[in-house]
């Protein structure tokens, strides 16, 4: 096992090790070159010799490394260092969608269709180039700290055009499409399946089908039935079960055809979770390219799979499958479709029959009621379910219906009863973003047909536009808030306030609120951080302090000591501040650097400065456990005390020399350390006091 600080390659310095799974460790590293961190997934050493495990590892590589999506975990390199295979991976901060769903027991509907949006982009994009991952699954999908959610280990992906037979190494057996479980073709659509698994688990808090060994459980994908969302849990939308529904179907041309289909349904049902937009086909097509494979049947029955996800955790041996389940399983595919056939064949019957029926007995009443050949459209009502009060007998007085379209419902009974009074009016209502609330937004018959005065007439009532809640964007870029939002039709507004604890370009909430009912094509107000707020100092009256009581005044006012320089002068005594880079009173920023300068002395002729140096030899983090301190250097020169360092300094500073020490007198100065404000004193005869001597400075 890799080491903390271990090189590999002459690259990538191991930093901690992250997660390990049955075929590899994942570390996270530091690339030298680069100066960024990385994910390294290194082959363990008891697979490294094996050229087959050699090659699939490389071949996950390879799979991925021409995929560039939001929603993919980036490969960025991939080699071998004395034997040790590695793979170099973007590195994701967060924690995989199995932990997430542990904590906490199970999601809510928006928070798991936004997820599985997001997973199913990046399936996008894998099969847009013609990799299939075969292994999606909790375990395989990471939410970064700033909730995006990237897919990864794409390690049995293999191309399209390549041989997708299933082979020894199989995802988890929990999500397993059947094809896949029986050894059979695998395509886009058993990524499908296994999404559904993972948003059945989402929003249940439990996989759909369980076991005491993985035989029981693949056997259970072929041929169980997983339990409706909805039966679970009542809260969950219809359009939302029907999704996972379609995408789990046992048979792959009944599920979505491809991951952009599921994409625009899970958007669909954000905003009409109750909607019945989801159609699962009521037939399946006789031409599967489920292929059954008896090599990797048997390993079903005998659970031999070498993916560690596959083994029993309790170290149970599988169950032996009885001669009957063998041959059911072997069998199931042809029981299916004989089923579909025979029921396919009666149901065409029937139908056939009804028409029939039908058309004799409605061409017999259009021959009893329009002897003389009128319209026979108008005796027809498109609608049997919508019932107000019973339809009325046939008159023979036709009429031409008006147009009431945009009217209001009064207005649109009202025309038309005073063209037909016996009309038979009935009323639906639908949502709409054209028609204002209570307007007529359709009607049937269509205006300018001519119809028999009792005729039903159905006009469409409008609600207005259908309302949702806006969605909770708190906490995102600005950027990604807005393609949230523009997704819904909302039309949006900026406004920039400061925050403490929002960073900056985040959203610190909207107006109206999260969760607030509206409706497509209202404005949303978008309030973004812009950081802490400035906070405004008073620049203090250094001139005249010490360099040191200058200092102090500074921090105390939140400001910061700048460059300090000396110049002679003769108002101020040595030692004093003669000027500073901002005016006494000025408010400034928070933090703002203020530069001094500080005097050497008098300015008449005939005076003369001094220059010298020092250097503390002697380490004070010798007799300490601190790695880091604030060291003040304090010169005593003939009675006159004068600061000549202050700063945070660590053990790799010293020795700790101090240089252009400037003063008017040539005499020795003596020079004592403070450690965080204590004298230091080291113990034994350890010199703990330093001298300064001076030379003339140059001209």
């Amino acid at each position: 096992m890799l080491k903390p600080g271990m090189i590999i390659s002459d690259r990538y310095e191991i930093i901690d090790k992250v997660g390990s799974g049955g075929m590899a460790d994942v570390y996270k590293a530091r690339d030298q070159r680069l100066n960024r961190f990385v994910a390294i997934k290194v082959l363990k050493p008891e697979y490294s010799s094996d050229k087959s495990f050699v090659n699939k590892f490389r071949a996950e590589a390879q799979s991925a490394a021409g995929l560039s999506h939001p929603n993919i975990v980036n490969v960025y390199d991939v080699g071998d260092d004395s034997g040790l295979h590695y793979i170099v991976m973007e590195l994701v901060e967060g924690i995989t969608l199995k932990r997430f769903i542990e904590r906490k027991g199970k999601l809510e509907v928006k928070e798991a269709v936004g997820i599985g949006i997001q997973i199913a982009q990046g399936m996008e994009a894998a099969h847009d180039n013609h990799i299939i991952h075969r292994d999606i699954k909790p375990q395989n999908i990471i939410i970064s700290r700033d909730g995006k959610v990237k897919v990864t280990d794409f390690g049995i992906a293999k191309a399209t055009n390549s041989n997708t037979i299933t082979s020894n190494a199989m995802g988890s057996v929990h999500y397993l499409s059947p094809e896949q479980a029986r050894g059979g073709y695998s395509d886009e659509k058993s990524d499908i399946y296994s999404l559904g698994v993972t948003l059945y688990e989402m929003l249940s808090g439990k996989v759909p089908f369980a076991g005491d060994n993985t035989v029981s459980v693949a056997l259970l994908h072929i041929q169980g039935e997983a339990m409706p969302l909805r039966e679970l849990d009542p809260e969950i939308p219809v359009s939302i079960d029907k999704i996972v529904q379609k995408c789990m179907q046992k048979r792959p041309e009944r599920r979505y055809h491809s991951a952009s289909e599921l994409i625009s349904d899970l958007k669909r049902a954000i905003s009409n979770p109750d909607g019945d937009f989801v159609q699962i086909p009521a037939f399946v097509s006789s031409d599967s390219p489920t292929i059954n494979i008896s090599d990797d049947l048997n390993k079903i029955k005998n659970g031999a799979y070498l993916d560690e996800d596959l083994r029993d955790t309790r170290n149970l041996q599988p169950k032996k499958v009885s001669d009957d389940e063998d041959e059911e399983l072997d069998t199931v595919d042809s029981k299916v479709e004989k089923f579909f056939l025979v029921g396919s064949i009666v149901t065409i019957v029937i139908l056939a029959i009804v028409i029939i029926v039908s058309v004799m007995w409605f061409l017999s009443r259009t021959k009893d009621n329009n002897p003389n050949g009128t319209n026979i459209e108008a005796s027809i009502s498109p609608s049997p379910s919508i019932t107000q009060g019973p339809t009325q007998e046939p008159t023979g007085v036709m009429y031409t219906v008006p147009d009431v379209i945009g009217l209001t419902q009064e207005d649109a009974e009202s025309s038309i009863r005073a063209k037909a009074e016996k009309a038979d009016v009935r009323f639906t209502e639908e949502f709409s973003d054209t028609f204002e609330t209570g307007k007529v937004m359709a009607q049937y018959p269509q205006a300018g047909n001519e119809v028999e005065e009792t005729s039903v007439v159905i006009l469409t009532i409008s609600l207005g536009a259908e309302s949702f809640e806006v969605p909770n964007v708190y906490g995102l870029t600005e950027v990604q808030a807005d393609k949230k939002l523009n997704e819904l039709g909302l039309k949006l507004l900026h406004e920039y306030a400061a925050s403490d604890e929002i960073e900056s370009g985040r959203v610190v909430s909207t107006n109206p609120e999260r969760q607030t009912p509206v409706v497509s094509g209202d404005t949303i107000t978008i309030v973004v951080s812009t950081g802490p707020e400035n906070v405004q100092a008073t620049v203090p009256n250094l001139i005249g302090l010490t360099e040191a009581d200058a200092t102090k005044a500074l921090t105390t006012a939140g400001l910061v000591k700048g460059s300090v320089s000396y110049e002679a002068s003769d108002t101020y005594s040595k030692g004093q501040v003669t000027y500073q880079s901002n005016t006494s009173g000025q408010k400034v920023d928070s933090g703002t650097v203020i530069d001094i300068i500080v005097s050497s002395g008098s300015a008449q002729s005939g005076s003369s400065l001094f220059v010298g140096q020092v250097t503390v030899n002697v380490n004070p983090f010798d007799y300490t456990d601190a790695t880091e301190a604030e060291v003040v250097l304090e010169m005593d020169q003939d009675g006159e005390i004068t600061n000549i360092f202050e700063g945070n300094v660590s053990a790799s500073d010293f020795p700790l020399t101090v240089g252009d020490i400037v003063s008017d007198r040539s005499s020795v100065g003596t020079v004592k350390m403070y450690i965080d404000g204590n004298l230091f004193t080291a113990p034994g005869d350890t010199e703990t006091t330093w001298n300064v001597e001076f030379a003339a400075a140059e001209e």
